[in-house]
């Protein structure tokens, strides 16, 4: 923010007709042509309105009638789902505002600037010419034009920008010609909303918003004045970049506004002592959901076309959370820097010697985009100097300096005097700034080069609450949330044990986890599956095998029910991406968008009903008529028993298997990891009773993460961060228990029935009908020795 207010000028009585600052004189032998250019066009316009025209000028001029309905480019605003904005799409930023919203002070401050006989001539101000053509005689240079306000609103309006003497004519023609068919209100209307103010601010409304972050019915006099002051050169006297000349702008506009009877001089001045801040604009959310917003465009570029969209103003609906939104990139930017320090540093931006520092934190001062230092924030900095005795550099930061200690960087790996010189350009965090000397205590950063994805889908609606589609909107727009492909892994097993309990299968089905070999007689090739340990663990329950995420078991279930079987029940799950027909689909081979298995996985809190994600509930056009409305739809394709039973499972994966990071949230939670064998992709699909989320790991050229990183530990860090933000003001829940289930208890290794003094007992969930009726003792007594031996060779 920028204070304007302690710049000191006063009031000046003497020739306020002009500003105090003037643009470079023109060359003087120019002076003559344009004096005569100015009177020729008077002379002309007179002969003209006064019914001489002449047919070459007028014979084309446009019409004036379409002004009454007056319906310029406006903004298409994107709105979260609690009706705040946090997207726009113009070619020109203008709001339309009717004249009862437009301060008094503000349309007066406009008038007083540009075009004080407004209210007094009919399109041309004859007497403004003549002073006007005086002025710029006795400056010996251009200080005034003559133009009325009505003659702005004309070129604007139903002219080209050309510099001519007909262009000009056709203007004092149709400007008189508006006059008589506007009211100076309406004329007023058109000018204050078609006006161009700086920063691609058209209108008075977008100016307020875009400087001093309000609505134009909010605007003090002080502010109103600035805003007057743009017109003549919006990017010379633009607050933003140049406060002390837009304050002079002020001061000539309070000048001419007391000239003309519109304000007191003492209202002057307190409007001269009244303090602007220079904000920006108030829509706090505008660009918090880039990849959302982006997904939005396209899709309403696609099916209303460019000209709608950019320039109809439509008002488009989205189901995007801000907060959830925020939590799932806070999430996202972390885990992706988590796991980049876990693969060391990579070195600095750049190093900068002499004068180059100097010039670069020059350019970055003036930069546009800059904002103050404030806790959290990465940022560029300089070694300015090495560790002497001290265990720590001194960083330059534009705007302020910081100390960064060695145990800030210990993930570098290496010994820090080493890695980091004077000169080197590198990001850091600012962790907390010191009251006393002013330093900031920050923390070595670099910015990662794996990419990522988060979408999270609201359970009962299918709304789509938050999707962030990689590290940084701004290096890359692409949206691998909905846009990439990639194998699931183990985050694909979900679907195939659902399938297996609608084939018969239970959770204490026995499964025997051994080598297998599968062979293709026609091209003689040879495929061995083995599991991640490549260990095999015998007499498996078909619970047990999803828990750890047994390959071997899994694909020994596909060839038992079928590979048409499996993909046609993925296909109800809403899986729509090509699917492979071979075993190997068992491992997650298949590649599939973050989007569509994250909505396979919903069916099972949603107890077996598929929703439709969304994200747009509906769309108007600028006069307010309903385009399109989305309602949440769902269908019926699991029965709930087998969604319960799914659900069930999914969550003891979390409480003993490869989900167990989740159990720090301590509520009711289910999810899958999934690990391609080659470490390309590492994703974690979760889910509670109110919403659905995935998250993909890896890099956009398909390179190996690295041998340990996991679904476990490269994913499933992210979803907990963005569950544990998102669920932490929502009372804890359990997952609705459907009619045709039953709970038992059974023993952990065998499937049947536990004992009453059974140590490794667990409740399992069944459908009805299914669970275990005898004990281990009942049904043979050497069982428990022969799963005992099986268990000892596991442990060796």
């Amino acid at each position: 923010m920028i204070d304007v207010n302690n710049y000191e000028v006063s009031l000046v009585r003497a020739d306020t007709s002009h500003p105090p600052e003037h643009p470079p004189a023109a060359p003087r032998k120019s002076i003559g042509r344009r004096l005569l250019f100015g009177a020729l066009v008077l002379i002309v316009a007179l002969l003209l309105a006064g019914g001489a025209g002449v047919y070459l000028v007028t014979r084309e001029l446009p019409e004036i009638y379409s002004l009454k309905d007056y319906k310029p480019d406006i903004v298409t605003t994107v709105y979260a789902d609690d009706g705040s904005p946090v997207a726009e799409f113009c070619r020109e930023r203008r709001f339309v505002v009717p004249m009862d919203r437009i301060p008094k002070l503000l349309v007066q401050a406009f008038v007083a600037a540009e075009d004080s006989r407004f209210y007094e001539h009919e399109g041309l101000d004859y007497l403004g010419i003549i002073r006007a053509m005086y002025k710029n005689i006795m400056a010996a240079g251009i200080r005034q034009g003559g133009s009325t306000i009505t003659q702005q609103v004309t070129k604007s309006l139903l002219l080209t920008p050309e510099r001519s003497v007909t262009r000009k004519i056709r203007e004092a023609i149709l400007a008189f010609r508006i006059e008589k068919y506007l009211s100076k209100e309406e004329i007023l209307y058109l000018y204050l909303n078609q006006i161009y103010l700086g920063n691609n601010a058209y209108g008075v409304e977008a100016a307020a918003q875009t400087y001093f972050g309000k609505s134009v019915e909010e605007l003090n006099l002080a502010e109103c004045a600035m805003l007057a002051g743009l017109p003549q050169a919006p990017s010379r006297y633009s607050p933003h970049k140049h406060p002390d000349r837009a304050r002079e702008r002020q001061t000539y506009v309070l000048n001419r506004m007391t000239e003309d009877g519109y304000i007191a001089a003492q209202q002057a001045k307190q409007a001269l002592a009244t303090p602007v801040k220079i904000k920006g604009r108030a829509e706090k959310n505008l660009g918090k959901a880039p990849y959302f917003a982006e997904h939005i465009r396209r899709y309403l570029e696609e099916k209303y076309g460019e000209d709608m969209l950019y320039h109809q103003g439509l008002q488009v609906y989205s189901t995007v959370n801000v907060a959830y939104q925020q939590a799932a990139q806070k999430a996202l930017r972390k885990g992706l820097q988590d796991l980049d320090k876990r693969q060391g540093y990579r070195g600095p931006l750049a190093h900068l010697e002499g004068k180059r520092i100097d010039t670069y934190f020059l350019d970055l001062k003036e930069s546009e985009d800059l904002e103050p230092l404030k806790e959290g924030d990465i940022v560029k900095g300089v070694i300015s100097s090495a560790p002497s005795g001290e265990k720590r550099f001194r960083v330059n930061l534009n705007g302020g300096s910081g100390v960064l200690p060695f145990e800030n960087m210990t993930w570098i790996r290496r010994d820090p005097a080493e890695a980091l010189k004077v000169g080197d350009l590198i990001l850091v965090r600012l962790l907390s700034r010191e009251q006393r000397s002013g330093d900031w205590k920050i923390a070595l950063e670099q910015e990662p080069q794996v990419q990522g994805a988060i979408i999270s889908i609201d359970n009962a609606t299918g709304y789509v609450k938050a999707m962030v589609g990689g590290y940084d909107f701004s290096t890359s727009q692409f949206n691998r949330a909905v846009q990439a492909r990639r194998q699931p892994g183990s985050a694909f097993k979900p679907i195939i044990y659902a399938a297996a309990l609608d084939k018969g299968y239970t959770p204490a089905t026995i499964i025997i986890d051994s080598p297998v070999i599968f062979g293709d007689e026609e091209s003689e090739r040879v495929w061995k599956p083995k599991n991640y340990k490549e260990t095999f663990s015998g007499p498996t329950l078909l619970r047990t095998a999803l828990i750890l995420s047994r390959n071997v078991v899994t694909i020994k279930i596909v060839n038992d029910i079928g590979l048409d079987y499996v993909i046609d029940y993925a296909r109800r799950l809403g899986i729509s991406s090509p699917l492979t027909r071979d075993l190997s689909l068992a491992l997650g081979s298949s590649a599939l968008s973050l989007l569509e298995l994250t909505r396979a996985v919903s069916v099972f809190p949603n107890q077996g009903e598929l929703v439709q994600p969304m994200f747009i509930t509906k769309v108007m056009d600028r006069d307010g008529r309903l385009l399109e409305e989305h309602k949440p739809q769902r269908e019926r394709v699991m029965e709930p028993d087998t969604a319960f039973v799914m659900t069930h499972l999914l969550q003891e994966v979390v409480q003993y298997g490869t989900g167990w990071r989740a159990r720090a949230l301590g509520r009711p939670v289910g999810g899958k990891t999934g690990t391609t064998n080659d470490q390309k992709d590492a994703w974690f699909v979760g889910f509670s009773p109110l919403m659905t989320a995935g998250v993909w790991v890896g890099f956009d050229n398909e390179r190996e993460l690295g041998p340990v990183e996991t679904g476990a530990r490269a994913a499933s860090p992210i979803w907990v961060d963005y569950a544990a933000e998102v669920l932490k003001t929502e009372p804890i829940q359990a997952f609705v228990v459907p009619e045709k289930v039953v709970f038992a208890k059974i023993n952990a290794r065998t499937g049947l029935l536990a004992r009453p003094d059974d140590a490794t007992a667990v409740f399992e969930v069944f459908k009805e009908g299914t669970a275990p009726t005898k004990t281990a003792d009942e049904v043979s007594p050497g069982l428990d020795d022969f799963f005992k031996a099986d268990l000892d060779a596991e442990a060796m």
